[in-house]
């Protein structure tokens, strides 16, 4: 630890326990738990915890309450940072030594993998996804020098130092999230060119749904073994997954029952309609059993049998379900799974020790492999009602991946359904503007009382006319019964508030000042105007946007290096503005902008989308100085640690900005 944040935490051991990224984020969280009240003590520490990953979600409040009074007497003293974190490690050792059998471990792919401060790993999934890296990236030109990778080692961490092997698998994952143009490729990089690398990862992670609060730049140029496997289990988990949408897979409407409509199915998360395909193959099954999570429920292995007997009944072995030692019946489980060809990402020992991960990645592979669901969907009707607007489509993604990268303790899969109780927007809400949220009014999921959402909703309204957003004629009613155009109006009212915000607290350029729409274009004109450019933005809905030129030329003038013009096109074809629109995303992510914008939203010019894009480069270019901007140009070994710089409150250095002009630092 060093510079301001080593300051914080005096004590080394302390310091040895977290990295720079995970203070940033806890020291965050801590002063917004003692700005609810002015003061915070160790009695108030049982509830307010229930704000931070594995501590909220796997003690209840009375089980930290009565363990941190085991610890501590005096439950009315002072908490300060140290002893915050204290705490914290300590209720994070006593939640991992309970969870071994708990269900909610189901969900550790998202959580648990990224924020752990037990720094271990299992070998059995670096294995399992070597596996998956040495088969999907098997013909990667650049890669074959690497590859396969021997999971005996630790190979896996050494390769991916330089970021290529991870922005590769992000594409892999999500194809063409990433413009292997902006990857540096050469066979030896500079620091510099290593920290674009991961800075361009990290920030395209975010854009498909990863959890990258506690991660930063400096964790994989170190080889932190644990946090590198946590961002590769989520990249593997969101491809294994990305069929279990109504739109991929329209045969999923066979799941709905009669007592739900077709929103109840879309709202849930992927790994929960995972196990409903499950449990709905088991039912014809015959199997009594209802399957809940990816550990305990699936050990015995006779799920399994059940489910590959339904899907593929051609290799039923009748003494899978006749031997008594579960250990053997997992063997002869992945015999069958191997005869089908999906005997991939888990092994016997994984399946009775209930292995969360293998076991989510195993049925999720059979899944694709294998829906057994049918081909002619007899509730066509359902599907035909459903309306694929595509601009709010595009907007919920954008501001459900926003609201996610922010690092609250609910984890958002429908922006339209989650945030109908309220309490993801309050949360949204405390982390743009810390203390805003009065939480002794505010109503903790699971809400069953109706009452209790629109509650929570109206103070979410109300805040919202106090940050003076448009909301005439709006009632927290309206959002509890989830109006879509009310919705995304209010959550880009809360984004664009917080770029704001983010530029405001760069006081050495705003002095304080506010800024508005009027200020980000001008600055962006004045940019590209002073490099001898022509070019011009009227607005930020100017049709002449879309061919990407402008952009390139903000981006060539705020890091002279950043754009290869060689590789940009005239912008004249919609398929040539589509490749500079993609150039112009991930050269914006590998400077360290954290953009959750399409290429389309380029090409068709999304008001609001250039609005977000224009002011995260402003942003960044105002947080570094000109010499810091301009290293790297030459091979220089100096300059190689880069802040991700982030349109969000919690995992970047503006929140500092913020607290210590707040005097709470």
């Amino acid at each position: 630890m060093s510079g301001h944040w080593g300051i914080l935490v005096s004590d080394p051991w302390l310091q040895n326990q977290f990295t720079q990224a995970e203070l940033r984020s806890l020291k965050s969280q801590f002063v917004s738990m003692r700005r609810e009240s002015g003061r915070l003590t160790v009695g108030d520490l049982a509830s307010k915890m229930s704000r931070l990953k594995v501590v909220g979600e796997n003690l209840s409040e009375e089980e930290r309450g009565s363990y941190i009074q085991d610890l501590y007497q005096n439950t009315s003293e002072d908490v300060d940072f140290e002893l915050f974190l204290k705490v914290y490690l300590k209720l994070q050792t006593f939640a991992s030594s309970r969870t071994g059998d708990n269900a909610k471990n189901s969900s550790a792919f998202l959580k648990a993998a990224t924020t752990t401060l037990l720094h271990t790993i299992s070998e059995s999934e670096k294995a399992s996804y070597v596996a998956h890296i040495n088969n999907y990236l098997a013909g990667d030109e650049f890669l074959k020098k690497c590859l396969p990778i021997d999971p005996s080692t630790n190979d896996l961490f050494e390769i991916a130092k330089d970021g290529v092997l991870l922005c590769k698998l992000i594409n892999v994952a999500v194809p063409g999230t990433i413009d292997e143009r902006a990857i540096n490729t050469k066979r030896l990089l500079n620091p510099w060119e290593r920290n674009e690398n991961h800075t361009l990862c990290l920030n395209s992670a975010k854009a498909i749904g990863c959890t990258v609060v506690n991660i930063g730049t400096q964790d994989f140029i170190e080889g932190r073994r644990h946090l590198v496997l946590g961002l590769i289990s989520q990249i593997i988990k969101i491809q294994l997954l990305a069929d279990l949408n109504l739109k991929k897979t329209p045969q999923l409407v066979e799941l709905i029952n009669d007592s739900e409509g077709m929103e109840e199915l879309m709202s849930l998360a992927p790994e929960k309609i995972l196990l409903r395909w499950m449990n709905f193959h088991l039912k014809k099954a015959g199997y009594k059993k209802i399957v809940t999570n990816f550990t305990t429920d699936v050990r015995d292995a006779e799920a399994y049998a059940h489910l590959l007997n339904v899907l593929a009944p051609e290799y039923t072995n009748p003494s899978t379900l006749a031997v008594k030692n579960p250990y053997e019946r997992a063997k002869l489980v992945l015999e069958h799974a191997d005869k089908m060809g999906c005997k991939r990402y888990i092994t016997a020992r994984d399946i009775v020790e209930g292995s969360p991960n293998l076991n989510l990645a195993f049925v999720a592979h059979i899944f694709q492999h294998r829906n057994g669901l049918s081909t002619q969907t007899k509730q066509s009707s359902l599907l035909e009602n459903l309306l694929d607007d595509t601009q709010d489509s595009r907007e919920e993604r954008a501001f459900r991946l926003w609201i996610n990268s922010l690092g609250n303790s609910t984890y958002i899969n429908n922006v339209f359904e989650d945030v109908r109780n309220g309490w993801v927007l309050l949360e949204t809400l405390d982390k743009v503007s810390p203390g805003i949220v009065n939480w002794k009014i505010a109503n903790k999921p699971p809400i069953k009382l109706p009452f209790k959402k629109v509650e929570n909703c109206n103070q979410v309204v109300k805040i919202g006319k106090q940050l003076k957003f448009s909301l005439v004629n709006v009632a927290g009613n309206d959002i509890v019964q989830g109006y879509k155009k009310l919705i995304l109006a209010y959550l880009w009212q809360l984004m664009r508030y917080n770029i704001l915000q983010l530029l405001k607290n760069l006081r050495f350029h705003s002095h304080g000042k506010e800024i508005n729409d009027a200020d980000i274009l001008r600055w962006a004109n004045s940019k590209v105007s002073s490099s001898g450019s022509q070019s011009i933005m009227n607005s930020f809905k100017d049709r002449s946007l879309s061919d990407g030129i402008f952009f390139l030329e903000l981006l060539s003038f705020v890091q002279p290096r950043a754009v290869n013009w060689g590789l940009v096109t005239k912008g004249v074809t919609d398929q040539e503005k589509m490749m500079n629109a993609t150039y112009i995303i991930s050269i914006a992510r590998k400077l360290g902008c954290s953009i959750f914008l399409l290429p389309e939203d380029i090409t068709e010019v999304n008001q609001k989308m250039i609005l977000t894009l224009t002011a995260s480069i402003m942003y960044w270019f105002l947080k570094h100085p000109s010499e810091e901007r301009t290293i790297g140009i030459s091979d220089s070994e100096s300059g190689s640690q880069l802040d991700t710089t982030s349109i969000s409150t919690l995992d970047d250095s503006a929140s500092d900005s913020s607290m210590e002009e707040n005097g709470s630092m």
